[in-house]
């Protein structure tokens, strides 16, 4: 017998110093272990209470332990968990049906995580490219301060250095430019770029929506060059901002787009969409993933899709959204010293710290979750706020309460010595 397995594992005690002893360090987590959540409420293995306005980085959208996604998972547990892909699934079939009928798409391609799915765009930008102009058409065009996943190839894509230090060498023929700059664009593509991905909205980099007019000059690049245009709406897509995906707000329509997160609602599915064309260009064999379009996640994620894309849960998303703007401008006007001009689209909100508190988001955040309130960062400098595309008017005000409190406690702080 293994010793390990008798231990008992399953019922000890574990805190967050457990953590730190045996998970690898990719992470540093709050100190409060949460244990129970419901809605946007969340109990940590204290009893404390706490307003979630992560929405576990926007994936959560339904809230936590939605009640109708508890009960469509707990119904597909009892006939299916897992074929592998030598077979297909209703689920599946009922999700990538209602995927292409919503969007611009006419297939669907399944994987387990935004990075997944933007691994598989890029694969199958080049290898469209290849196939159909030669193996000089291969170079990438992505935005500094972007963020596309954490895989070798995603990392490179992604416009922040911080997080290639170290893996060199790195994956070759991709380039960065400056986001929403036109003129940057029009002098980076060329006949031999076959992709270009961008983030409707900037989330990690700071919470930025994309210029329409920016977004169309690369539509209008990429058609001239025969290049893909890639939109990664991992963050702002399945009703973050108020629509079923953000291009459709936008009026610029990608050739692939990479959809995760609240796609899931917390159960891990990846979805990669695009036209007939460019999917031919992926035979069989040439690409898969072993719980892509597992039956599980493929039934939550069908209940969210059809929970989300209803005319009036958008209507609400943008309601809401108005209504947090509102208490946010009022907050960084009240509080000039600490926040700036609040940006974002929808329910992913960023509101940047003023010059004076120029690194200290994080210290934002802490202090608010100590008197029960959930942030998120984009960056060092920049509040993000996530909520649950369920929140109600009461909960935005109370974290507007909470908010505040937190700010005064830390500008009444006794300097450090």
């Amino acid at each position: 017998m293994n010793a390990k397995l008798e231990t008992g594992a399953t019922t000890r005690p574990v805190t967050r110093q457990t953590f730190d002893d045996v998970l690898v360090p990719t992470y540093a987590p709050a100190a409060m272990v949460p244990v129970r959540a419901a809605g946007l409420d969340l109990w940590d293995q204290n009893g404390k209470h706490y307003l979630d306005f992560t929405s576990g980085i926007a994936v959560s959208s339904l809230g936590h332990c939605n009640p109708a996604l508890v009960a469509a998972l707990t119904e597909q547990l009892n006939k299916v968990w897992h074929l592998g892909n030598g077979y297909t699934n209703e689920p599946v079939l009922r999700l990538a049906l209602a995927l292409t009928e919503a969007t611009f798409a006419d297939r669907a391609f399944f994987c387990n995580s935004g990075a997944e799915a933007n691994e598989g765009a890029l694969k199958l930008a080049r290898k469209y490219a290849h196939t159909k102009f030669g193996p000089h058409k291969s170079r990438i065009i992505s935005c500094l301060s972007s963020f596309h996943g954490r895989t070798l190839f995603t990392v490179s894509v992604g416009g922040q250095p911080k997080y290639t230090e170290g893996f060199e060498p790195l994956p070759q023929e991709i380039d960065h430019i400056a986001y929403n700059d036109i003129e940057a664009a029009r002098a980076a593509i060329g006949d031999d770029v076959c992709a270009v991905i961008v983030e409707p909205i900037q989330g990690e980099g700071g919470v930025i929506p994309g210029d329409p007019a920016y977004l169309q000059a690369l539509r209008e690049l990429c058609d001239k060059t025969g290049a893909l245009l890639i939109f990664d709406e991992v963050q702002s897509g399945v009703g973050r901002t108020g629509a079923l995906y953000a291009y459709m707000d936008k009026g610029v329509t990608p050739d692939i787009l990479t959809s995760a997160k609240a796609l899931g609602n917390g159960y891990p599915i990846g979805a990669m969409l695009t036209t007939n064309e460019i999917a031919a260009h992926f035979g069989v064999g040439s690409h898969g993933t072993t719980y892509g379009g597992n039956p599980l996640a493929a039934t939550v994620a069908l209940n969210v899709l059809e929970t989300i894309n209803q005319p009036a849960f958008l209507a609400r998303v943008k309601q809401a959204s108005d209504k947090i703007f509102a208490n946010l401008r009022k907050l960084a006007a009240d509080y000039p010293q600490v926040f700036g001009e609040v940006r974002g689209s929808g329910l992913l909100i960023g509101l940047p710290v003023a010059e004076p508190f120029k690194g200290r988001a994080k210290d934002i955040t802490k202090a608010a979750e100590a008197l029960g309130l959930m942030l998120l960062i984009a960056g060092t400098d920049v509040v993000r706020f996530a909520p649950a595309l369920i929140v109600t008017d009461e909960q935005i005000d109370e974290a507007d309460r909470i908010l505040r409190a937190a700010v005064d406690g830390m500008l009444n702080a006794a300097p450090a010595k």
